[in-house]
């Protein structure tokens, strides 16, 4: 739902209440000139960056630029009424959304304003879209798994609760348009999750300020759960996008274009957004902020600019193929691109050793599938290879919204490792799995529980392990 000039300043005055209007002579200023929603103001000296000011017709706009005559900023409203001479005056406030509780559930655009047609927020607290990010003296290391329920992530590309772990998709995400987020929202509805979760959208029909501000407003939400001890997610969906609306407004403001006419300061755009998730440490509250930035890619180019530029940033990326994809490997990740440089630090140990290995025999097994297309006579070694390089593909493979529980991936993968698959032809596999845990859950809930609590192997748990596997084996 888009809202209009006046809805966005009902919105900003509702923010920046106990704004007074007796101003001083360096809090007011003169429009110089205006268009394509951009105002150059004269004679605001103190003006800060990102402080709103108040124009003529209760438009808002958000100071972007600081030049040494100038001001510029980008209207956060229409621009029609707006007149070269008109008055400007600073508001000594900047963008804030409300947060708490209250947002559990919610649809809302970039301002924290409901457009899921629920009754209004009613919240005590906000806080401005823009900080700086906890010092390293506040923050703790990553090293406590965040499960996402997927094999090939926690297994290959581990996630720890604090890290920001880049995810680089060569199709375009979804949160473009309304009708994909309502989508998404029906999603985590119908699977009970949209109760703990804030959807902030700013769709492609809003303008370009706002979809500059809708990350950093999810992040200043983010930020209050963390402070107060939670652990939060949050998926950028996408920087790409982000990464060109904020051209648009550099652009517009006569910021000299850089490569890909980006400007220079489009890394320091997304260091300043990303460095704000963390875990904190227990003297701070010890909650965490884990964010999942997404990109494009266009045909698969990973050294594109912003991809390389966000990569640099984050703890690591998931890297996604198209050509996996269509094959009908899902989730589509390349084992070879992706990587996480927290690694086993945020791996449970009972995954840690089943999953040691994994990587390094996928990349054996797609070396060695190049190879393989140029020629039919393969040696025994390089036939082993590939045959259990097929059976590891089946393994990762999982349906679309199906987390497995941490005790299952974990008894799937030593399957794997341990050769328990390797007679089954690969269109067995899902199936045999099925199957296997289902056994597993009928003759040895122990055992699941055992590993579901401790998340570790001892002597008597692989004796048990090694045992029910056989046992199914033989029956199977």
């Amino acid at each position: 739902m888009k809202i209009d000039s006046s809805e966005i300043a009902a919105i900003i005055k509702a923010q920046i209440k106990g704004y007074e209007a007796e101003l001083s002579t360096d809090d007011v200023g003169t429009v110089i000139s205006v268009g394509d929603g951009i105002a150059l103001c004269y004679g605001l000296d103190k003006a800060m960056l990102g402080e709103l000011l108040l124009f003529p017709h209760d438009v808002y706009g958000m100071v972007m630029n600081l030049d040494s005559d100038d001001v510029g900023a980008v209207l956060l409203g229409s621009d029609n009424e707006i007149l070269e001479g008109d008055t400007v005056k600073r508001t000594h406030r900047v963008v804030q959304v409300p947060v708490g509780d209250c947002m559990m559930g919610r649809v809302v655009n970039a301002l924290g304003q409901p457009i899921d047609g629920g009754p209004a927020i009613e919240s005590e607290k906000s806080r401005p879209v823009e900080r700086i990010a906890p010092g390293v003296m506040t923050r703790k290391s990553v090293d406590t798994p965040l499960e996402t329920g997927i094999k090939a992530i926690d297994a290959m590309i581990p996630i720890g609760r604090g890290q920001r772990e880049l995810i680089i998709c060569v199709y375009v995400a979804i949160g473009q348009k309304n009708s994909s987020v309502a989508s998404l929202v029906q999603v985590l509805k119908d699977h009970g999750s949209m109760e703990y979760t804030t959807v902030v959208s700013s769709s492609a029909s809003e303008s370009a300020p706002l979809q500059y501000l809708a990350p950093f407003a999810g992040m200043a939400m983010a930020e209050e759960w963390m402070e107060n001890g939670e652990d939060v997610l949050i998926v950028f969906d996408d920087l790409s996008k982000h990464a060109v609306s904020y051209r648009a407004l550099s652009l517009l403001l006569k910021r000299s274009p850089g490569r890909e006419a980006y400007p220079g300061d489009i890394f320091y755009l997304h260091s300043r957004l990303l460095e704000r998730a963390c875990r904190l440490s227990k003297d701070f509250g010890g909650g965490s902020i884990t964010a999942l930035p997404i990109v494009e890619t266009q045909a698969g180019d990973i050294s594109a600019y912003i991809p390389t530029n966000i990569i640099s940033i984050t703890d690591g990326q998931i890297f996604l193929l198209t050509d996996y994809f269509n094959a009908g490997q899902r989730p589509a990740i390349d084992s070879g691109f992706s990587v996480s440089r927290v690694g086993s630090s945020a791996q449970f140990k009972a995954m840690k050793e089943v999953a040691k290995s994994l990587k390094i025999e996928l990349a054996n097994y797609n070396e060695l599938l190049g190879f393989s297309q140029f020629g039919s006579d393969l040696d025994k070694e390089t036939k082993k290879v590939l045959s259990h390089g097929k059976i590891l593909m089946e393994v990762l493979k999982q349906k679309n919204y199906n987390p497995y529980p941490m005790e299952r991936q974990i008894v799937e993968l030593y399957a794997a490792k341990n050769g328990y698959l390797d007679d089954l032809e690969p269109e067995a596999v899902s199936d045999y799995l099925e199957r296997m845990y289902s056994y597993l859950k009928n003759k040895y809930a122990p055992l699941l529980e055992k590993l579901q609590k401790e998340h570790a192997f001892d002597d008597e748990s692989r004796k048990q392990i090694q045992e029910a596997m056989e046992g199914f084996k033989a029956q199977a």
